[in-house]
């Protein structure tokens, strides 16, 4: 979605600041992903929050890490810095050298999504570290089970490049079990 809006980036294209330098080296590197640690990311980052909440977050996060709590400087920046993603190998070229912003008001393009398409749609940045679900159309289930259906990321992190999947209610089918007896579809499933 956010390529589609223009928020994907050429690294050859960003000049990281000395704070983005500084400040992507004491990001966790996790190999899932690259997320901030990399300067090109972390500039986008304070692009996207700017410099004060970068700080504020950095300094929070750095004292809640002493008591071993993590994530703090995502929860403090929030969704759109969480969401930017930077330049991996594995990525559909040209954008495995880019980095990339999250999308812009992910709730009213799931909205004008679902017009068009007349479904459900929701906008979900998963990995394998975990899901965010960033907008949500009219009619789909609550956050928390679109997470929930989504945490083992079955689209998938690497070779998969799925950007798109359908989530949609399981029936259960009938099944003669015995020549009497027929187990009926199930009519109480939830919509998405």
């Amino acid at each position: 979605m956010a390529i589609a809006q223009g928020r994907a980036y050429p690294i050859s294209q960003i000049k990281p600041s000395w704070l983005a330098c500084f400040l992507a080296g004491f990001v966790y590197k996790s190999p899932c992903g690259i997320g901030l640690g990399s300067p090109w990311t972390m500039e986008l980052a304070i692009r996207e929050a700017g410099v004060f909440r970068i700080i504020a977050a950095a300094i929070m996060a750095g004292v809640a890490k002493l008591f071993g709590i993590n994530g703090v400087f995502y929860r403090i920046c929030g969704t759109s810095v969480a969401a930017i993603d930077g330049p991996c190998d594995y990525t559909l070229p040209p954008y495995n050298r880019y980095a990339i912003l999250g999308p812009l008001k992910p709730n009213e393009v799931a909205q004008s999504l679902s017009e068009t398409t007349g479904v459900p749609v929701a906008i979900v940045d998963a990995n394998d570290l975990g899901v965010s679900v960033l907008g949500v159309s009219s009619g789909c289930p609550e956050r928390k089970f679109i997470a929930e259906v989504l945490a083992d990321n079955p689209l998938g992190q690497s070779l998969e490049q799925t950007p798109i999947g359908i989530v949609r209610p399981v029936r259960r089918i009938s099944v003669r079990t015995s020549a009497s007896t027929v187990r009926p579809f199930s009519r109480h499933v939830r919509k998405c």
